[in-house]
């Protein structure tokens, strides 16, 4: 058994044990030294980012083009997907001689990996190795992947790590988090939850409700926590009901770690004014094949030219070259051999720019992140929350009934679900499974109602969106209804 794997036996065993044993044993393996608890890959790509930061833009292109060529020889030998598409177009990997020749490979979609997924796995990999996850389904249905055990974790939370070192973080620094986790006990009025091995004070983002919110206050001010770690969306209700109650800032936060959500302007200026610290912001995702965060010194997001081989296309897929257009982000994998995505549509979009910024860093950068529309719904009190928590990271084996899912509000403390199901499976079973599980999600907050369609339309933009709000959105002293959508939908 390997490093990792003895780490990941030690968690499973450390999540399973009453607080007062996870509170010993998680301030013993806080001790240990990086290299032990997170292994040598993670050790790896610390040390290159320590360096590789500061690398010119020219050797920034060097080293791409060195993963690229060795990617696209072992997609070919090893990953059956691609060696039928690259015969089929008479393509072969030392055919590509650079970034143009590279623009040659079809591009990759979310349908091709759903129907193509055991083809798109390298057969020289046993399957020991192999992990499988789903993304958190921002388009309306988790999409399944395999990642390599032991690597690609590892080498995420070094990137991860890079990123809030920007801003300060180091690891082992307390941590008060509102990103969807679900909290055990929330049925007795147990809010939050303290992870000691991470230093984390988790809170739950289902109950943020004008009764609870003088509670999460209290709890983050009593924690004191350097940072805070949150979607975006569940911030803003946070942030609002301090602004409006006049609450104090968090003297021990340095600094917002938001992502996982666009964030947009609007919110920034309300974190800034209510925190009155540092809001960094990045853009990830979970097929790997994009990574970028804002830096010290401006809001634009450097992508991590180590990380993943990035480009821009407009809407006739050509690549992106004027300043403020706006582009889809497609994506080349690095260092996840097993399962390997090559110029992958995300789905996601950003604003192009040729500015450099003043950090120092030569990474390309995106002016702003334009996917990803967080969303809000009222609840039968009258009180605005987020739904993404509550649909977002569905890893339930029973979901592989749901082919589409999707989110339509008509009226406050209601919601309608609409589905489309997969072949094979029972609608009655389907109906009951899924209120079962956004009731126990949303906490009774909302009526459910179930209606099984044929197919979910998407916007005009070409984007699925999960939740069709048609209730005008009052968020206090914020007029951005209007501006959200009008991005959302233009240009593309």
């Amino acid at each position: 058994m390997n490093l990792e794997d003895k780490i990941y036996k030690y968690l499973k065993y450390y999540n399973m044990t009453p607080q007062l044993i996870k509170s010993i044993s998680g301030r013993v393996y806080r001790t240990l030294p990086l290299s032990i608890r997170y292994g040598r890959i993670y050790s790896k790509y610390a040390r290159l980012l320590e360096e590789s930061q500061w690398w010119s833009e020219e050797k920034l292109r060097v080293y791409q083009w060195q993963k690229l060529k060795v990617l696209l020889k072992h997609a070919y030998k090893n990953v059956p997907y691609y060696k039928r598409v690259f015969d089929e177009i008479g393509l072969k990997p030392e055919d590509i001689q650079d970034f143009d020749n590279f623009r040659k490979i079809p591009f990759l979609t979310k349908e091709i990996v759903r129907e193509n997924l055991q083809d798109l796995v390298a057969r020289n990999y046993p399957k020991s190795k192999l992990l499988y996850v789903t993304t958190g389904g921002s388009i309306g249905i988790p999409l399944g992947l395999y990642y390599e055990k032991g690597v690609a974790r590892s080498k995420e939370l070094a990137f991860l790590t890079a990123q809030w070192s920007r801003v300060g973080y180091k690891i082992g620094d307390k941590l008060a988090v509102l990103r969807g986790n679900v909290v055990q006990g929330t049925q007795n009025g147990r809010l939050w939850e303290f992870e000691p091995i991470k230093n984390r004070l988790i809170l739950s983002s289902y109950h943020m409700i004008d009764e609870n919110l003088p509670l999460y206050v209290k709890q983050i001010r009593k924690f004191k926590p350097k940072f805070l770690h949150v979607y975006p969306s569940a911030l803003t209700i946070l942030a609002n009901f301090m602004k409006k109650n006049k609450v104090e800032p968090f003297p021990s936060v340095k600094a917002v770690l938001a992502g996982s959500e666009n964030m947009y302007p609007w919110q920034l200026k309300l974190f800034q004014e209510v925190f009155q610290c540092t809001i960094f912001s990045w853009y990830g995702l979970g097929e790997l094949s994009a990574l970028a965060g804002t830096c010290e010194k401006s809001n634009y997001y450097h992508i991590f030219s180590e990380y993943s081989y990035v480009e821009l296309i407009a809407k006739d897929e050509q690549p992106i070259t004027e300043e403020d257009a706006i582009g889809e982000i497609v994506g080349t994998t690095f260092d996840n051999d097993i399962m390997p995505l090559i110029r992958y549509k995300t789905q996601d979009f950003a604003v192009y720019t040729k500015q450099k910024c003043e950090c120092g860093r030569s990474y390309p950068l995106l002016k702003k992140i334009e996917g990803r529309l967080q969303e809000f719904i009222y609840t039968k009190s009258n009180n605005l929350i987020s739904l993404g928590p509550a649909i977002f990271g569905i890893h339930d084996i029973d979901w592989i009934q749901v082919n589409q899912i999707q989110f339509i509000q008509e009226r406050k403390g209601e919601l309608t679900i609409r589905i489309v199901s997969n072949p094979g499976f029972s609608k009655e079973k389907i109906e009951k499974y899924v209120l079962n599980l956004f009731e126990e999600r949303l906490n009774g907050v909302c009526d459910l109602r179930i209606t099984f369609v044929d197919k979910i339309p998407r916007a005009k933009s070409g984007k699925f969106h999960f939740l069709i709000q048609k209730l005008p959105v009052n968020i206090e002293d914020i007029n951005c209804l209007e501006e959200r959508y009008e991005t959302a939908d233009s240009g593309f």
